[in-house]
């Protein structure tokens, strides 16, 4: 009896299922990447990342050659929704409402993410997509000011580089909040909105309490990388 030599498949057909494995792991190492640098920030490992997949870090080195083609492969994305954000905020009827809008929704994202915060505010972060991504929101915050300039709503003397002194602000109150008071930010961008505006006769009732000078102390103590 003669055997039969296995018949040979189709050209691509083996490679097939290695592709698929490879989008499954590259997608599994975007998103424990995107979990991992929310919370620990751009500081964090390829190891940290591999670890949070479950995966080994030679995976995770094959789908991306190191943290910065991995940062630039899951935060220019997440930039230009910010782009987005402003390109709608702009169309909102009311220029004060579209400005405040896009500095909420930027805020509370980048409350939310600290890899986002520091790929958006720290220039050294990122290669050339990130890169772009964040210059390609200077126009578009630049546009919602003379908006609201234009409109009479926004003091005339403030300028785009004021509302991105603004956000860096907002985000060392996230800190000082920690996760005992997430909303902490909230209470001064109430603060930062009436120095904002050209008219307000009275101010507005601020959203949440003030830290105590124990909550303060202790969040200053605890901070490990002497940002305050």
């Amino acid at each position: 009896m003669t055997t039969q030599p296995p018949t040979a498949p189709a050209p691509g057909e083996q490679a097939r299922p290695l592709r698929r494995d490879a989008e499954l792991n590259r997608r599994r190492v975007l998103e424990s990447a995107r979990a991992v640098f929310a919370e620990r920030g751009l500081a964090a490992t390829l190891d940290d990342v591999a670890h949070h997949a479950g995966l080994g870090v030679g995976t995770v080195y094959r789908r991306f050659a190191d943290k910065d083609t991995l940062v630039e492969a899951l935060f220019e994305e997440r930039i230009r929704e910010l782009v987005a954000t402003a390109q709608q905020a702009a169309t909102d009827p009311d220029p004060w409402n579209g400005l405040v809008s896009y500095l909420e929704s930027s805020t509370r994202r980048m409350a939310q993410d600290r890899g986002l915060r520091e790929a958006v505010l720290r220039p050294e972060r990122g290669g050339t997509g990130v890169a772009l991504a964040r210059s390609a929101l200077a126009p578009h915050l630049e546009a919602l000011v003379a908006r609201a300039q234009d409109s009479g709503d926004l003091r005339p003397d403030v300028t785009a580089t004021d509302l991105v002194t603004m956000l860096k602000a907002l985000q060392v109150a996230v800190d000082l909040g920690g996760e005992q008071h997430p909303q902490h930010w909230r209470r001064h961008f109430t603060v930062h909105l009436d120095g904002l505006r050209a008219h307000r006769p009275h101010p507005s009732p601020l959203p949440t309490p003030p830290l105590s000078p124990e909550e303060f102390s202790r969040a200053v103590q605890a901070d490990p990388r002497g940002r305050f």
